[in-house]
C-alpha cells in the first residue's frame, strides 16, 4: 500500500544490550498508480517545500531517480515481487540490477539512496507463499552485488512486512511469527541484524476498524480509548501500541527482541467509505506523527519510537485496485494535484500545497441539464470502468450530490482522464462543456493536469477567464 521526513534528530536510545544513535523521523510513501500524474520534479518540490526528508519508493523509476537527484531527499527504492524469482536465482541479474538502479546514481550531486526494499509485504497470506521461497536468497544476492559495488557500507537492506506476518491470541505480550514464517524470519532477522539493517513493518489500525464491526472506533486512534487491552502491567489504549508491540513479542521469540523498527507503511485514507473521511484522517495522522514526536515509545519499548515512520501515502493514487476496498484510491496527504487535504503538521509547521501544477484548462465535462438522461446507465458504467469514481460510493464525499450531480462526476471524471478531449464529454450528446466549477460542499470535480510544466496553472489564460465571463452573463440572461 502506506506508501514526510523532518530534518532533526529526535532522539539517542539505548537498549539494555546496546546502544544506537537513530534519526527518528516521519517520512512518506510515494506511489505512483495514478492517471494525474504530477511531473516528478513538481513532487521533489513539494517535498523540499514541506520539509520532508525522507521518501519510499515502491520500485526504480529511473525518471522519479533523476527527479530526486541533489534534492537531499534519502530515498529507498524498492524491488517489485515480481522481480524476486529473478533476482533470487541469478547473481548477475542481481548485479545488473544494482548497477542500473543504485550504483548508477551514487555519484556527486546524486541520489541519497540509503534502503533497498526486497519485495513489498511478500509474506502476506494472500499471496499464499508465492514469493516467500525468493526472498532471503534475494538478500543474499543483492547484498553481495551492494558489496561489490563498494555500496554495502551505506545502502542497506530491508523487507516490509505486513503485520499478518505475526500473530497473537490476543494480547501483545503473546506475539509471535505465524508458523510457516518462523524459520525464515529467522534467517532474515540475524541477515538483518548483521547488516545493521532495521525490521520493517507496515502498520493499518484503518483497516483493523474496517474488517471488524466490532473493533472499538476510539482505539484505532490516539486520543485514548474506552476499551483499552490489559497486558498484564501494561495497558494499551490504541491500536497502534498494541501491533507494535504484538511484533516486538514476535521478535523477542526469536532472540531479536532489541531489533530497531521502521514503519514501512501507516494512514488513514480521507474518502472511499464512511470511516474515510477528512476529519478522521487528519485526527489519526496528527495523533500519530504528535505520538511518535513524543519519544512516548510504547509499553514494551518505552521512550524508544520507531526509528523512522512513513505515511502512506504521499498523494492520492486514483488507478489503484478497490478490490479491498473504495479508500485504497484515497491515502494521499495530498490529493492527487499536491494540494493539502486538511491541515496536518509534521513537526516543521502545518503542509503547504504543491507550486506551478500544470493544469489542464480549467473546464468541466456536466450532464446537460435540457437533455433527456433516462439512457444514461451505460454511459456512467463506461465512464467509472476506466476513471475514478469512487468518491461516489456510499459514505464518499460525493454520495449526496443527487443523481444528476452523480452523472455530471461520472462524466468528468472520464472527460479529465482523456485530458479533455473534445469527442470524451459527448456520451451521445448528453454531456457538456462549462466554464463553472461544478463542485458541492465537500464533493471536489477534478480538473486534470498535464503531462508537462508547459501548461497552465491555476487560473487560466485571459482567453479562458473572458469566455467564463461571457457564459456567465449568457447564464444570467436564460434566467
Amino acid at each position: 500500500m502506506v506508501r514526510t521526513h523532518l530534518s532533526f534528530l529526535l532522539l539517542v536510545f539505548t537498549l539494555s544490550n546496546g546502544a544506537f544513535m537513530v534519526d527518528s523521523a516521519i517520512g512518506v510513501n510515494w506511489g505512483t498508480i495514478s492517471s494525474h500524474k504530477l511531473s516528478p520534479s513538481v513532487v521533489v518540490e513539494l517535498m523540499r517545500e514541506n520539509k520532508i526528508g525522507k521518501v519510499k519508493l515502491f520500485d526504480a523509476d529511473p525518471t522519479v531517480l533523476k527527479a530526486l537527484m541533489g534534492s537531499g531527499i534519502e530515498v529507498m527504492v524498492g524491488i517489485p515481487n515480481e522481480m524476486l524469482a529473478l533476482l533470487s536465482s541469478s547473481p548477475a541479474a542481481a548485479d545488473s540490477w544494482v548497477a542500473q538502479n543504485v550504483s548508477r546514481y551514487a555519484v556527486k550531486n546524486g541520489v541519497d539512496i540509503r534502503y533497498v526494499a526486497v519485495g513489498n509485504e511478500p509474506f502476506l497470506t494472500s499471496y499464499q507463499g508465492q514469493f516467500q521461497s525468493y526472498v532471503f536468497p534475494t538478500m543474499l544476492n543483492v547484498q553481495q552485488s551492494l558489496a561489490r559495488a563498494n555500496l554495502a557500507n551505506y545502502v542497506k537492506l530491508v523487507v516490509p512486512c505486513n503485520a499478518d506476518a505475526y500473530e497473537s491470541s490476543s494480547l501483545p505480550s503473546q506475539g509471535s511469527f505465524r508458523p510457516e514464517l518462523t524459520q525464515i524470519m529467522t534467517q532474515i532477522v540475524s541477515f538483518l541484524n548483521t547488516d545493521g539493517s532495521p525490521f520493517m513493518v507496515n502498520i493499518y489500525p484503518f483497516l483493523s476498524l474496517y474488517g471488524n464491526t466490532d473493533f472499538p472506533q476510539d482505539y484505532a486512534f490516539f486520543g485514548g480509548s474506552s476499551h483499552p487491552v490489559m497486558d498484564g502491567p501494561n495497558v494499551y489504549y490504541n491500536a497502534f501500541d498494541g501491533n507494535y508491540d504484538t511484533l516486538v513479542s514476535a521478535l523477542n521469540k526469536i532472540g531479536y527482541g532489541q531489533m530497531p523498527i521502521v514503519i514501512g507503511e501507516v494512514g488513514w485514507p480521507s474518502d472511499g467509505v464512511s470511516s474515510a473521511n477528512l476529519t478522521a484522517a487528519r485526527a489519526f495522522n496528527q495523533g500519530l506523527v504528535n505520538h511518535i514526536l513524543s519519544n512516548r515509545g510504547t509499553p514494551l519499548r518505552p521512550g524508544v519510537p520507531p526509528a523512522d515512520v512513513y505515511l502512506f501515502s504521499l498523494l492520492d493514487e486514483e488507478q489503484k485496485s478497490v478490490l479491498p476496498g473504495n479508500f485504497e484510491r484515497h491515502w494521499g496527504i495530498f490529493s492527487f494535484d499536491g494540494q493539502v487535504k486538511y491541515s496536518l503538521n509534521l513537526g516543521n509547521g502545518v503542509l503547504r500545497n504543491a507550486k506551478d501544477v500544470p493544469y489542464l484548462p480549467w473546464r468541466w465535462c456536466v450532464a446537460d441539464p435540457s437533455k433527456d438522461l433516462s439512457t444514461v446507465n451505460n454511459h456512467i458504467k463506461l465512464a467509472c470502468s476506466v476513471a475514478d469514481c469512487t468518491t461516489l460510493s456510499y459514505g464518499g464525499s460525493c454520495n449526496t450530490i443527487g443523481v444528476k450531480g452523480n452523472i455530471s462526476y461520472a462524466f468528468n471524471s472520464y472527460y479529465q482522464l482523456q485530458k479533455q478531449d473534445s469527442k470524451s464529454c459527448d456520451f451521445d450528446g448528453l454531456g457538456m462543456v462549462t466554464f463553472l466549477d461544478p463542485s458541492m460542499g465537500d464533493c471536489r470535480f477534478l480538473v486534470g493536469v498535464s503531462d508537462s510544466r508547459g501548461s497552465r496553472t491555476k487560473g487560466g489564460s485571459f482567453r479562458e477567464v473572458f469566455m467564463t465571463v461571457l457564459l456567465l452573463l449568457f447564464l444570467r440572461l436564460l434566467v
